[in-house]
């Protein structure tokens, strides 16, 4: 099978497609064949040496496609059967193994591109909005990168739950894009923290979700109301330097959370409420999916380029 391999750290030229041998399925595992892969910004911090992995390796942990091969042990799906995982490994090719726990069933109304691109952003948005900061009808709350994937659906949520949505987006696109997803106001990034103040009445939002990071973190603290709660989840822009606790607290006794995905899928019934929802959500027509490109896999190097430049809107998804 063709995938891409990483031999040595560096930039998205590292991207190599290689023949390598197909994988096979252990206990509880399921072989798919691929049909479309989701990009993330956390490959490009493993292929560029950011987070360490063994080398060679071929990224991936999101993708879609259909059921090939079972493994000793399988009891929830067959061959045949549509899944869909942010929870895999080495999804860069043209079959990839996962374990049955970590499968999402996909719906039939469901399309293999946008099956691919939910799992993670869109667990991710469903955390976010349901579990970390859970914003209704008396909440005013300020969304980054408006027009993200993540931004896009996390900002339909949001608004369909009743909360008052306030974006930032980098350019007239991208506003156009946040307020078709349900913002209802949205900001440039340059003095977005006096924006916020005066939008509010000076009393400061509810709480901030931020994937941006360092470009964005002194003001997104600048931005909460008192016992607001600053949501980092991301760190597009860089990692935040190390904080003086004393802020949160000279700030209105503010709250500050690191969430990540794992942790808030720690049990069976726990992923299948999030995927469930999500996915029943985008086939019910709730929930638009933007896809904002796809590439084959040998252009992987060109969907890392263009995810790292901050110029794109929705998903990146790679077909086979």
């Amino acid at each position: 099978m063709r995938a891409i391999s990483v031999t040595q750290y560096g930039g998205p030229e590292e991207l190599k497609v290689v023949d390598a041998a197909a994988p096979e399925p252990g206990p509880g595992e399921l072989l798919v064949e691929t049909a479309a892969i989701g990009v993330n910004f956390i490959e490009t911090y493993q292929r560029s040496g950011i987070y360490a992995v063994p080398l060679p390796f071929t990224p991936g942990a999101e993708a879609a496609g259909r059921v090939i091969g079972v493994g000793d042990g399988v009891t929830r799906f067959s061959v045949g059967d549509r899944i869909a995982t942010a929870d895999a490994a080495r999804t860069y090719a043209e079959s990839f193994v996962v374990s049955e726990q970590k499968a999402l069933a996909v719906p039939d109304a469901i399309d293999d591109v946008t099956a691919a691109a939910l799992p993670l952003q869109g667990i991710t948005a469903h955390y976010l909005a349901r579990s970390v900061f859970a914003a209704g009808p008396d909440h005013t709350v300020l969304v980054h990168a408006g027009a993200g994937g993540v931004g896009l659906l996390l900002t339909q949520l949001l608004s369909a739950a009743g909360a008052r949505v306030i974006t930032t987006v980098g350019s007239p696109h991208k506003e156009h894009l946040s307020r078709d997803a349900g913002a209802d106001v949205v900001l440039r990034y340059e003095g977005f923290a006096g924006a916020v103040r005066e939008l509010t009445g000076g009393r400061g939002v509810d709480a901030v979700y931020d994937g941006v990071g360092k470009d964005t973190f002194d003001d997104s603290l600048a931005s909460l109301a008192v016992r607001g709660m600053l949501v980092l989840f991301g760190a597009a822009s860089g990692p935040v330097p190390p904080v003086d606790p004393q802020r949160l607290n000279s700030g209105g006794s503010l709250l500050l959370t690191r969430p990540s995905i794992a942790h808030f899928l720690t049990t069976p019934d726990e992923r299948a409420w999030r995927s469930e929802e999500i996915f029943g959500l985008a086939a019910s027509g709730d929930l638009t999916v933007r896809i904002g490109g796809t590439y084959s896999l040998a252009e992987a190097e060109n969907a890392h380029i263009d995810l790292q430049s901050r110029a794109t809107t929705g998903k990146l998804v790679l077909v086979p």
